[in-house]
């Protein structure tokens, strides 16, 4: 038996929907019909449930073939009915069963070999009622079966030439199975008089009437405000010659549905053609807003969802078009993080960031593509750039358009092996090659680590010969979104979320060629460099080594610097002021960095002078003519001959420190500060000093810079003080040959147990009641061989 035909069904007015007409004006005698036929049957929708959207599940059907006129008779005829358990499938198009009625027939027959399991259904004829699906468009009408004698928790399709009877086992699930049918039934109608419109105030009338209908349905699934969506999305894409004003009426009219959904991404693309043609309506503030604002607070991935990425791109520079500017996305920046000092919504600030990061490498797109053909950095490094015989891993330095570099290139001393100027309208870039150079070129020839960005820069045939010029929209596109990232830059909250994300330096090679955004990103590192908290201005430095960071690219020399060291001495005064007073970092700034150190130290920039003394002190720096430089240039300004009269009264108290001779264990009162043990270290030598206990003393980090003074120290009680991970990282560059280590009670943390790894010497340490975890335990058992004696008590390690 078919149900799918068409006998009269298609004109037939009972196939429209009896409460709301879709596309087209109902007479009033069948409005008064349809009426009629309301009445019999109980409003289930005022009753406050609510139901998930079924899309398949178990249920019994009968099905009755009657004229219309015995109907009553028929249904109350219960020797007439006969039921068959089928799973049915609530599909796009129609109803169907997976349940073939040849498995009722081998049932049978295994209740007829003894087995007691499963209903059994017996008929002469081995078809089924659902051997045939039920299109949507032949269902006449669905209601309950309410009246006396009527079959308990059945629902009534009515079909040309009969009807089906589906029976569930409670009234929930028969209402759930009655609302679902209604949905699917009623959406089917929707999709298919929405493909083909005819009048434009009638289609605008029967998106309304959708809209309301899933507003008020009291199924709750994702699916319920999404497939209007898709309806008008697809409805929208195939006719694209719609006026303005129709546009504007139709996302007013689905803008209740975008409070709690997002948009399907046929919908995002007609949104973004919105914005780009009429960034100046209303329609983008008051119905585009809350939206973008939903997708910034709950989206997770728009790797997924690309298109809404480039929808809340749209969006942000139409209010950039708006009069006031910036000031309105300024706004509504501060919206989306709210009144409070704290961001209540987790996911805004990475979503603006990635929204901010694909806007600014649209902006250089052109240039991009244009270097599709170019070789992957691996084979930049391993030397398969044919055209370009430079290598990477040499001295770069950005200079200003000059006329007369060539000629002033040319008197360099002779101790330079050659000079290349790679010239274009922007970049001038000046490669120095030494012999020392060349042979570290040579040895890494093989490495198969990527270059650093200056190297890339260098060696990169595309930025060493285009000029970065952007077109007028995508100069104002990087203007708006870096000055969002400005705006990001100025949240206390955001800052050290928003330096994680930037420390990899997400942004590609062309932008970073581009004087004009490296000038105007200036703002978002230095306001990291300003910042007190180290997980924030430690992200100046490159994410791991090998790589170059912020701290490469804005110093002296990198390809962002357009000052004169400002930023950089900023920067090196902040990592020198926390925890990166080291040998290390030290070490690096000789290598690299001496020549811009001493510049500034020569113009009487004091955080450089405290760099070349500390050089000094900390025996970073090897030549002799170098060290009498750094002194020359320390002794010829006043700041830089005060501290340098300072190192050698320090020299001096070392040397007499150091001097052999004194106790070889020393125990400090308890109580004593850190100026008492400065005071007692400075009372004569402990050159022989093996041995000192500063337990239950109140000595911080800062008493490391005189412990680190003490060349024979093998044995350190700090039991119950105040020494924290600060200290501990001095310790550990300075006192490599420290064997005995008591930290019980102290405030230390994973961030400086790790320095610990270091100490190859450590036999015995003591962490007990410290914030060690597991994971750093294990690590310092791997990487300290002569560990024997470990005291890891109230530790997440115990």
């Amino acid at each position: 038996m078919d149900f799918t035909g068409s006998s009269g069904g298609g004109s037939d007015h009972r196939q429209i929907e009896e409460s709301k007409p879709l596309l087209g004006e109902m007479s009033a005698t069948e409005g008064s019909k349809m009426g009629a036929a309301r009445c019999r049957r109980p409003l289930l929708h005022c009753n406050g449930m609510r139901y998930k959207l079924l899309q398949e599940g178990d249920i019994q059907v009968c099905v009755i073939r009657h004229p219309r006129t015995f109907l009553s008779k028929i249904l109350t005829s219960k020797f007439l009915r006969r039921w068959e358990p089928h799973h049915v499938t609530l599909a796009d198009n129609n109803l169907a069963s997976a349940t073939a009625w040849g498995a009722c027939v081998l049932q049978s027959l295994a209740l007829l070999a003894g087995s007691t399991a499963g209903t059994v259904c017996i008929s002469s004829k081995p078809t089924g009622y659902m051997e045939n699906s039920i299109s949507y468009s032949a269902i006449e009408d669905v209601q309950l079966l309410s009246w006396e004698n009527a079959p308990k928790y059945c629902l009534q399709l009515t079909i040309p030439g009969g009807t089906v009877l589906l029976q569930a086992a409670n009234s929930y699930l028969r209402d759930q199975w009655f609302h679902s049918l209604q949905w699917k039934k009623k959406i089917y109608k929707y999709k298919k008089v929405l493909s083909n419109p005819s009048r434009w105030e009638v289609v605008l009338k029967e998106i309304r009437t959708l809209v309301d209908m899933a507003l008020n349905s009291p199924l709750q699934d994702d699916s319920i405000h999404q497939a209007p969506l898709e309806i008008v999305s697809k409805l929208l894409s195939e006719n694209t010659n719609l006026t303005t004003q129709d546009h504007e009426s139709i996302i007013v009219a689905i803008a209740p549905l975008l409070e709690n959904n997002h948009p399907p991404p046929d919908l995002c693309e007609f949104f973004c053609k919105h914005c780009r043609e009429r960034p100046r309506s209303m329609v983008v503030i008051e119905v585009f807003t809350p939206v973008v604002q939903r997708i910034l607070k709950h989206n997770m991935d728009f790797g997924k969802c690309p298109r809404l990425r480039l929808f809340t791109q749209e969006y942000i520079l139409a209010l950039n078009e708006l009069n006031a500017g910036m000031e309105v996305v300024k706004k509504f920046i501060h919206s989306m993080h709210g009144p409070t000092g704290q961001c209540p919504h987790p996911r805004v600030l990475p979503n603006l960031v990635a929204v901010c990061l694909a806007a600014i490498y649209s902006c250089y797109e052109e240039f991009i593509n244009s270097r599709d053909n170019s070789p992957s950095l691996k084979e930049i490094r391993n030397g398969c750039q044919q055209q370009c015989d430079r290598k990477p891993n040499l001295p770069l330095r950005l200079l200003h358009t000059s006329p007369d570099l060539v000629s002033q290139e040319a008197t360099l001393s002779e101790s330079r092996l050659k000079s290349v100027i790679v010239t274009s309208n922007e970049i001038h870039v000046e490669v120095e090659r030494n012999n020392t150079a060349n042979q570290k070129m040579t040895a890494n020839v093989g490495n198969d680590s990527e270059p650093n960005l200056i190297d890339c820069l260098m060696v990169s045939p595309t930025c060493s010969t285009m000029s970065i010029e952007l077109s007028a929209q995508a100069d104002r596109i990087l203007g708006c979104y870096v000055e969002i990232l400005k705006m990001l830059s100025d949240y206390d909250d955001w800052r050290p979320a928003l330096a994680s994300l930037l420390q990899p330096i997400p942004f590609p090679k062309e932008a970073l060629a581009h004087e004009k955004f490296t000038k105007e990103l200036k703002y978002v590192i230095q306001r990291f460099a300003e910042d007190p908290r180290q997980e924030v201005h430690s992200c100046l430095l490159s994410v791991r080594a090998g790589k170059d960071g912020w701290f490469q690219l804005y110093s002296p020399g990198g390809v962002a610097c357009d000052d004169d060291g400002e930023l950089f001495a900023s920067m090196v005064h902040i990592l020198m002021g926390s925890c990166y007073k080291t040998k290390k970092f030290l070490l690096s700034l000789a290598e690299n960095k001496l020549g811009p150190c001493m510049l500034l130290a020569l113009r009487g920039n004091q955080t450089m002078v405290e760099i070349l003394c500390l050089m000094l002190e900390y025996n970073i720096i090897d030549n002799n003519d170098t060290q009498l430089q750094i002194i020359s240039t320390l002794e010829s300004t006043d700041v830089g001959k005060r501290m340098y009269e300072q190192l050698c009264d320090r020299q001096r108290e070392l040397k007499e420190l150091q001097r052999k001779g004194g106790p070889t264990r020393l125990t400090l009162p308890s109580k004593s500060t850190d100026a008492d043990l400065a005071r007692l270290l400075s009372s004569g030598s402990f050159g022989n000093l093996e041995n000192l206990s500063l337990a239950f003393t109140n000595v911080t980090s800062a008493c490391a810079e005189h412990l680190i003074k003490l060349p024979s120290l093998k044995q350190l009680n700090l039991w119950s003080t105040q020494f924290g991970d600060a200290g501990l990282r001095l310790l550990s560059e300075h006192l490599t040959m420290l064997q005995v280590l008591n930290l019980c009670e102290t405030p230390v943390t994973d961030a400086g147990l790790l320095a610990l790894s270091s100490m190859k010497s450590l036999c015995s340490l003591n962490m007990n009641s410290t914030k060690l975890s597991a994971d750093t335990y294990e690590d310092l058992k791997a990487k300290l061989p002569n560990l024997k004696e470990v005291d890891v008590r109230y530790t997440e390690a115990w």
